[in-house]
């Protein structure tokens, strides 16, 4: 059923969010990649102590990638308070993580993937490995600045403000692992000031630096489907999927796209509306933390029901569902 597929993959997104935010790439079919291209994780026992906000913002996204631990963590909501066990590792250069629910409904949540890099990050760029070619995106739409060290699950953190320059996303607050770079604390700030989530490691347990590579995701050019949202905030980039296209008549259907500007993401997701198949009502609906905007539109002379969600203001949801285009085919 096409549209229980995308309410579970709704689904999913949504609690993907309770993870802490550890940015990879789902992985690709996992198989040997003797070319693949790899960061050697022991590099950063080598690099300097950050002094900059941008520095510390880099090194916390490094740290995200090549650091291999367990812990206990709370993250606290508007829909309430979980509380999860978090394990990460990296094993033939493939990172791992996954998170079990210690409250509610016994849930266990897993993903693997590679290192991602910002799709406009090509061969030829000047930072074409991630997390440089990142936070030289972020800069240009947050302002990040320091804020009061501080003590969190018993570790001393270094706090970083991060600060939209528009009204077009969220901000955030983080705390740092001032050993490690390692965020144990994020503040989730909507447009209003208000924080909406909060994530908290509560125990750390002997955070450990990978002993070797971790493999950086492919070059890949974004699919070109027969959609595409007209209009996007500044500085949101088409991020490369895998096994987000599907076979319909022989031909292949892009039903699912993300966008990015390198620390706030939006889900846009299209689908024709077929007689007797599951459609969500128009309107905007709560999962979790993020919202999400349905808007029920015909076009290609038939009807398509599309779905954008995110973490982000809901005038900028809906401005996207709105703006959403379809593209001339050649007769």
């Amino acid at each position: 059923m096409v549209g229980g597929r995308i309410a579970r993959r709704l689904a999913l997104l949504s609690s993907a969010a309770l993870l802490a935010p550890m940015p990879v790439a789902l992985a690709e079919p996992i198989a040997e990649r003797p070319d693949a291209e790899r960061f050697d994780c022991r590099q950063l026992a080598d690099w300097a102590e950050p002094e900059t906000p941008l520095e510390w913002f880099e090194r916390s996204l490094w740290a995200n990638h090549c650091l291999e631990f367990q812990a206990r963590a709370v993250r606290i909501g508007i829909d309430g308070v979980r509380t999860l066990a978090l394990s990460r590792d990296i094993q033939d250069g493939v990172e791992r993580e996954v998170a079990r629910f210690l409250d509610g409904p016994p849930v266990l949540f897993e993903r693997s993937g590679h290192m991602n890099r910002m799709s406009g990050s090509g061969t030829d760029s000047e930072a074409p490995v991630s997390p440089t070619g990142i936070a030289q995106h972020v800069d240009r739409y947050y302002r990040l600045t320091m804020g009061h060290d501080e003590r969190i699950a018993n570790r001393s953190a270094v706090r970083l403000d991060i600060e939209p320059l528009d009204g077009m996303r969220f901000g955030q607050r983080l705390w740092l692992d001032s050993e490690t770079s390692l965020p144990l604390k994020r503040e989730l700030i909507d447009d209003r000031g208000r924080v909406v989530e909060t994530f908290q490691f509560t125990e750390l347990q002997s955070p450990r630096l990978h002993e070797g590579g971790v493999i950086l995701d492919r070059y890949r050019e974004p699919p070109r489907p027969s959609w595409f949202p007209a209009w996007l905030p500044d500085g949101f980039v088409d991020q490369p999927l895998d096994d987000e296209s599907e076979q319909q008549g022989g031909e292949r259907r892009v039903i699912h796209r993300i966008y990015s500007d390198g620390l706030s993401t939006l889900s846009l997701f299209v689908e024709p509306i077929e007689e007797g198949r599951e459609r969500l009502i128009p309107g905007l609906h709560r999962l979790g933390i993020s919202l999400a905007v349905v808007r029920h539109v015909v076009a290609d002379n038939r009807p398509h029901q599309v779905i954008v969600m995110g973490e982000l203001p809901p005038r900028v949801l809906v401005q996207v569902a709105e703006s959403l285009a379809w593209r001339e085919v050649p007769e």
